[in-house]
């Protein structure tokens, strides 16, 4: 979070990744509006500066459905936490770029922190191909679509705002996960320590094999 607020104070553009929580997410836009803020202070320009959150989706039903299945939870309410747990993400982005803190920074040109929707393929075969790209439509949304999804959207695909009725649902759904016993914040602790330690070695092994190549570019002939 110290590297967000940085990195934005001194103008660079940033994608948050590996969201998973809400409470995560408002710790997000919270560092992102403390980079502008301090921007502000220091007399540099706002207007260009911009910044994603991205807030994986459907890692989350793929992590809680086989404990609802465990726990011998009925069928309707296997995956709906990641589409609940999503739109009230979204309700916290809306919440927070509105009020006097933000209304200061919009009048010096600042631009919202949008919401990416990332991991919105489905991963379970018995859900419809565009399940969660069609339930997260909202005004300044992004949602980065592999190809495969991509091509489904284009084929059958009904643009249409949903997202505000998936809103009314999630306290419910959200609920009916703590009657069968499911912790949603550990499945999202989870989901994000999964997903930071995968980046980490993806990087240390992209780091060795740069090394590995230098070293034979250094003592070949």
């Amino acid at each position: 979070l110290p590297a967000i607020e940085r990195a934005i104070s001194e103008g660079i553009n940033v994608n948050i990744t590996l969201l998973f929580s809400v409470d995560r997410h408002r710790e997000v836009i919270d560092a992102y509006m403390r980079g502008l803020e301090q921007r502000l202070a220091d007399g540099l320009p706002l207007d260009r500066i911009a910044s994603v959150a991205s807030f994986f989706v459907s890692r989350l039903d793929s992590k809680i459905d086989p404990w609802l299945d465990a726990a011998d939870a009925p069928p309707e309410v296997r995956s709906k936490a990641a589409i609940a747990n999503a739109c009230t993400a979204y309700d916290a982005f809306e919440r927070a770029f509105r009020g006097p803190r933000w209304e200061r920074l919009a009048a010096a040109g600042a631009r919202i922190q949008r919401p990416l929707w990332a991991s919105t393929s489905t991963k379970d075969p018995r859900l419809p191909d565009v399940y969660y790209v069609e339930a997260l439509i909202a005004p300044h949304t992004v949602n980065t679509l592999p190809p495969a999804t991509l091509e489904a959207y284009r084929d059958h695909g009904r643009p249409e705002v949903r997202l505000p009725a998936g809103l009314a649902a999630a306290p419910h759904q959200l609920a009916a996960l703590a009657q069968h016993g499911i912790d949603l914040n550990q499945a999202t602790r989870e989901l994000e320590d999964e997903g930071v330690q995968k980046f980490a070695d993806s990087y240390h092994k992209a780091i060795a094999s740069i090394e590995q190549k230098a070293t034979l570019l250094v003592s070949a002939p």
